[in-house]
């Protein structure tokens, strides 16, 4: 109960901060961090592209970009109208191609990874009609590529 209390008492203490303060900060956990500092509804594009600009700004490794941008990405989601308005916005900024790259570059990876995840469940559905239908699991196995070791975790739960 006590780590709970901390984590509300961390988190409130978040929202106090006015997020604007921090914008011009080369430090990576501070940009991170603006997603969950205190913005009106009104403020969520303007957050999110002043947090674009900040990891750009940072020329930052690929790993800590994604471990800082996924972060971010967790606490503030935009939804597709405000998506359109930030792309509006960062068309008309100077360094809004290095920005665009940026976001393009992820939304790529998120639907490679939605495609993964797909096929992934494609091919279980495949998996469990067949062995609903009486197939063996070495059938199973060499239809789907997926591994008889896989294939008898989904038979147990049938």
């Amino acid at each position: 109960m006590v780590y709970i209390n901390q984590q509300y008492f961390k988190a409130s203490l978040l929202q106090k901060k006015n997020w604007h303060d921090y914008i011009e900060s080369d430090n990576p956990v501070a940009a991170a961090l603006l997603s969950k500092m205190g913005y009106s509804l009104d403020e969520r594009v303007e957050v999110k592209k002043e947090f674009l600009r900040m990891i750009t700004k940072m020329q930052l490794n690929p790993a800590k970009e994604r471990l800082i941008y996924g972060f971010f990405d967790s606490y503030l989601k935009l939804n597709e109208k405000e998506e359109e308005k930030l792309r509006e916005e960062i068309e008309k900024m100077d360094d809004g191609g290095k920005v665009m790259e940026l976001t393009i570059s992820y939304e790529e990876k998120g639907k490679q990874i939605g495609r993964q995840e797909g096929k992934k469940e494609g091919k279980q559905e495949v998996a469990i009609e067949m062995l609903k239908k009486g197939f063996s699991i070495e059938v199973v196995a060499d239809v789907t590529h997926i591994g008889k070791e896989e294939i008898e975790k989904i038979e147990k739960t049938l």
